[in-house]
This record gives C-alpha cells, sequence and structure tokens, in this order.
C-alpha cells in the first residue's frame, strides 16, 4: 500500500534580493539569488539547494544500498556538477547533474573486483531509489572513483 509523507519550509522576503529560508527539520539561513541573477556572492542560493538536494539524496541512499551489500564503506566524498542552461528567453532549466563519487571501501578478504562490482551495483541501487534524483527532469550521470584497500 502506498503512503504519502509531507516536508515544508517556509521563505520570507528580506528586501533587495535576500531571503530567509526556515526548513521543517529546524534548519533556517539566508539566502540569495546568484551574482549571474543579481543576487550576492557566497551566499546559499536556489541552485545551491538543488544541486545539493540531489547530491545528499545520492549519498545517504549509496549508504543505505552499502549496508546491504556488506560493503565496508571507508569513505564517500562526492563533487556534484549542476548544469544550468539559459534560454533567449531567459528561461532556465538544469539539463544535467554530474556526480563525481570518490569511494573508499575495504575488500575485507574478498577479491577487488568482487568488491568493485558490489559497488558499483549499490550505486545503481543509490540512483534507482533517491527520491530527488528521480523527481528531477535533468541527466543524471555518475562517474564514481572506487578505491579497495586490503
Amino acid at each position: 500500500m502506498s503512503r504519502t509523507a509531507t516536508y515544508h519550509t517556509t521563505v520570507r522576503w528580506k528586501g533587495e534580493h535576500w531571503g530567509h529560508l526556515v526548513m521543517g527539520n529546524g534548519p533556517e539561513m539566508d539566502f540569495s539569488a546568484p551574482p549571474d541573477a543579481h543576487g550576492f556572492p557566497d551566499v546559499f542560493t536556489p541552485e545551491d539547494a538543488y544541486v545539493a538536494a540531489a547530491n545528499t539524496c545520492v549519498m545517504m541512499m549509496f549508504i543505505w544500498a552499502a549496508e546491504r551489500f556488506k560493503i565496508k564503506l571507508l569513505s564517500y566524498e562526492c563533487r556534484t556538477e549542476g548544469t544550468k542552461l539559459v534560454e533567449l528567453d531567459r528561461t532556465e532549466i538544469f539539463t544535467r547533474l554530474h556526480f563525481r563519487p570518490l569511494i573508499r571501501v575495504a575488500a575485507d578478504g574478498d577479491k577487488p573486483e568482487v568488491v568493485e562490482s558490489r559497488v558499483r551495483r549499490a550505486l545503481q541501487s543509490a540512483r534507482k531509489y533517491s527520491l530527488v534524483a528521480n523527481s528531477v527532469k535533468s541527466e543524471i550521470v555518475i562517474e564514481p572513483e572506487i578505491s579497495i584497500e586490503e
């Protein structure tokens, strides 16, 4: 049987190109548009939020999958790049999210090729079960660098 869950945020305009965000889970922060959209530098933007939402969700799902595939995870770090297209009429869309995870795992007595195969399956599962990745229109590319330690 299907279920639903509801999440919420509240935003408030602070003047100029500034806003304040309160997340339903507690954190809050100021935000702005990015400098290329008349915003301010060095501050959280909706574009950052979009890329961060996908990156954090895929990571959490990878951790979940790694546990299920009995992968001894030593470290995970992922740089994700979102590519935005600005059309002639100034409409914008993210066309691509490119994930570059650096994953270190322990062989834990298994052959390295077996471990790497499990890590790749865990990444496929992470992509498949990521709520955010499943909810975006952007192309999603995941190019991992996997390091297996004996």
